[in-house]
């Protein structure tokens, strides 16, 4: 079998990273950076409460379900032809969100950024793991940790700044806009630095699950969201049924293709395992209470309160903050704590959702940034000490073979619950506030949301507890880091 070219080192290696960690830190951008800027589409489009949603969740909603099958085709294909192909499109849905002439524009731009997203994203870390052996990439994934935290606090800072100054006269277009050059640049060095790579093993695609996947969760998104404006018509619960009995039919066949011996999109298997399905539930109420807090929280602070972009994000700063602090102290303690880690986060979260809700209660229309410091901060931790630990101990019972696909279902698991959800605090937070757009009444909406990030960082909180212990996860360890090894030596030494 003929050796593969050589693989870049040294700064072409090093710059050929810088590239992917860019398009990594671009996509994470649009994920946050709305948020602040949700007031003045809005106002500017004439956007509807759901369109306000739809603008967010559009794009993890199109991201969840063609995620794993993006990775594959990146696998099939080629990684850098799918994540060119992916910049691409990428930056042209940048351009069509830019300038959309109205909100329907927009959430049908973010729906394609979403897509595009997704297929640039899983070939980020493929390609790392080709061009750095196991025991290079320490420093690597450290370094990546490092580019999706600061993209988490640049985010809505970045949007406030562009918002707020009204940079180049664009207003909330210059979120948009600002991808387009970042964009071109990616082209121009992907295609020049990053070396093309496939996967050894033998591969498929699963085009009818992605179907089913896809129809299901945006029936029963659509429904949630179009819901309330719809009166709760017939048809929005008809969709709801819909989606339900498309989601019995979509496991039922993802088991009939695995006993056949094939790559079904979500292997039933990993779910025989109870620790791993605690995980994956657990995954899905964590990171998807994250987006639902922010979208209440942004809303009331500036149309509430009338924060200006620039001061909400300010206010979410301390988040940010906690996180990073508490990143770094919770490493040394997941080999010894594991599961209560995971725990003891989803309780300070909750905590500081509370807290947060409390806060707003005493202080009414005089709330201010100082005031919010102490539960944002709080919240960054919660989230630090359960999200850095909490992959590692889902798959800590899962074959070592198994473990993309269970990664990759892990992260589909969190942009569903993200776009879910959302949706879902949409619905209590605009059916409290009606059209009762008072300080008080979106105070009103603002503390009835806070009660569905707060029930599922609960439910996620319970859920821990199944979580596999600490031996298991130092077991996992070993075997992964052994498996790693087999797996580099065996994919530089393929053909590409």
């Amino acid at each position: 079998m003929p050796s593969s070219p050589a693989l870049p080192t040294g700064r072409v290696r090093t710059t050929a990273v810088l590239v992917l960690f860019v398009a990594t830190f671009m996509d994470l951008l649009d994920t946050t950076i709305v948020n602040v800027a949700l007031p003045a589409i809005q106002q500017d489009l004439d956007a509807t409460p759901s369109q306000l949603e739809w603008i967010v969740s559009g794009y993890v909603l199109a991201f969840a379900t063609v995620l794993i099958t993006t990775g594959r085709l990146g696998d099939l294909y080629g990684r850098k032809r799918v994540f060119l192909v992916g910049v691409t499109g990428f930056t042209i849905a940048s351009a069509m969100c830019a300038f959309a002439p109205t909100a329907e524009v927009l959430v049908a731009g973010r729906f394609v950024q979403g897509f595009f997203a997704a297929t640039m994203v899983p070939q980020v870390l493929s390609i790392v793991q080709v061009l750095y052996s196991p025991k290079e990439r320490a420093g690597v994934l450290g370094a990546f940790g490092a580019v999706t935290g600061t993209a988490a606090v640049a985010g809505p800072l970045l949007g406030g700044v562009l918002v707020t100054y009204d940079i180049a006269g664009l207003e909330w277009r210059s979120i948009f806009v600002i991808n387009l050059p970042i964009g071109v640049l990616l082209l121009i060095g992907g295609a020049r630095l990053i070396p093309e790579t496939r996967s050894p093993h033998r591969t498929s695609l699963d085009l009818p699950g992605v179907a089913l996947a896809s129809i299901a969760l945006f029936s029963l998104a659509f429904a949630l969201i179009e819901g309330r404006p719809k009166d709760w018509v017939w048809w929005i619960w008809a969709l709801i049924a819909l989606a339900l009995v498309l989601l019995v039919v979509f496991f039922a066949y993802q088991r009939r293709i695995e006993r056949a011996g094939g790559f079904p999109l979500v292997p039933p298997r990993l779910f025989a395992d109870r620790g791993y399905t605690a995980g994956a539930l657990t995954s899905l109420a964590f990171f998807g209470s994250i987006g639902a807090f922010f979208f209440v929280v942004t809303l009331y602070l500036q149309v509430g309160l009338q924060f200006s972009a620039i001061d909400a994000a300010l206010a979410t700063v301390p988040f940010s903050v906690g996180a990073f602090v508490a990143s770094g102290a919770a490493v040394p303690f997941i080999d010894r704590l594991g599961r209560r880690l995971v725990t003891v986060g989803l309780v300070l979260f909750v905590a500081a959702v509370a807290w947060f809700g409390q806060t707003v209660n005493h202080h009414g229309n005089d709330l201010g940034i100082a005031d919010m410091i102490g539960p944002m901060a709080l919240g960054g931790v919660g989230l630090a000490l359960s999200a850095i630990p909490l992959i590692d101990v889902a798959l800590a019972n899962t074959d070592v073979s198994d473990a993309g696909a269970a990664s990759a279902v892990l992260g589909t698991s969190q942009q569903v619950g993200a776009a879910l959800l959302l949706a879902i605090v949409g619905v209590v937070f605009f059916e409290t506030v009606g059209v009762n757009y008072t300080p008080e009444g979106l105070r009103d909406g603002l503390l009835a949301g806070l009660w569905v990030p707060g029930i599922a960082l609960s439910v996620a909180a319970i859920g821990s507890l199944l979580l596999p212990g600490v031996e298991a996860v130092r077991r996992h360890k070993e075997e992964a880091e052994q498996a790693a090894e087999r797996e580099y030596a065996e994919t530089v030494g393929q053909a590409v």
